[in-house]
């Protein structure tokens, strides 16, 4: 990971570029790159809390991914639609939203019990872009009212607006993990299916049992070896392989 550098609020232009340009160009992993995106923008605002939400391919909500706050139980489960609250009105207009004060007050605010950072009386939000497509957003909170000046804001988007490619390259990344480990765990389920279809087939012969009666047989035994159905059938199928090969052996 990247080395947190000591920067005050309020940092040059020229730092800022340097800090993005060098996350943007690392071989973080999507998580690390989060966090650094969060440690930026809070030593950028001087905040009290940010929270990084990204769109999510299979529903296009927006899921809390990252927060300078512990969040353990709500990242990757706290989510809102496109246009649902500030955050999804943020990445639905992709403009960003600035409340000084009294922040809840706002009409499109959606306020979440877990979240303490709902409390708290001001807000920035940015959208993080992506060749014109919102992927995330960057809320940024002050427990205290706070006018964000205009230099605060424009380098917050800028920041949104550089990391955007890179989070979404992640993501990709990310999406095609899933879909190959999806893939893989459907092979497995199809390897398990024909292995214990061809189990049953031999016990039914052996034994002279239905096939409902061979897959119950199997079950049992499963839980009793405490072994997956997947071994068991291997082993029957084995046990047959062999006793073949030595009945062919005598026959010779």
């Amino acid at each position: 990971m990247i080395a947190t550098e000591i920067m005050e609020p309020q940092s040059s232009d020229a730092s800022v570029l340097h800090r993005v340009s060098r996350i943007v160009s690392s071989e973080l992993s999507l998580d690390e790159m989060l966090g650094e995106i969060v440690g930026l923008t809070a030593q950028v605002s001087g905040c009290d809390a940010c929270l990084v939400y990204l769109v999510e391919s299979g529903t296009g909500e927006f899921v809390l991914r990252a927060s300078q706050v512990p969040h353990a139980h709500d990242l990757g489960t706290l989510r809102m639609k496109m246009g649902e609250g500030v955050t999804g009105w943020v990445a639905e207009h992709q403009s960003c939203v600035a409340l000084a004060t009294n922040a809840a007050a706002d009409p499109r605010f959606k306020i979440f019990p877990a979240l303490i950072e709902d409390t708290y009386e001001a807000f920035l939000s940015v959208p993080l872009v992506n060749k014109g497509k919102a992927i995330g957003v960057i809320n940024v909170h002050h427990r205290e009212p706070h006018a964000h000046a205009a230099d605060e804001v424009a380098t917050i988007s800028f920041i949104g607006e550089q990391m955007g490619s890179a989070i979404a390259k992640s993501l990709l990344e990310e999406e095609n993990a899933r879909l190959s480990e999806e893939t893989a765990e459907m092979k497995r389920q199809l390897e398990t299916r024909k292995a214990v279809e061809r189990a049953k087939g031999i016990l039914q012969r052996r034994q002279n049992l239905t096939e409902e009666e061979a897959y119950l047989r199997m079950r049992n035994e499963s839980r009793r070896l405490r072994r997956p159905m997947k071994d068991l059938a291997d082993a029957i199928i084995l046990a047959e392989e062999l006793g073949r090969k030595d009945s062919a052996g005598r026959d010779s």
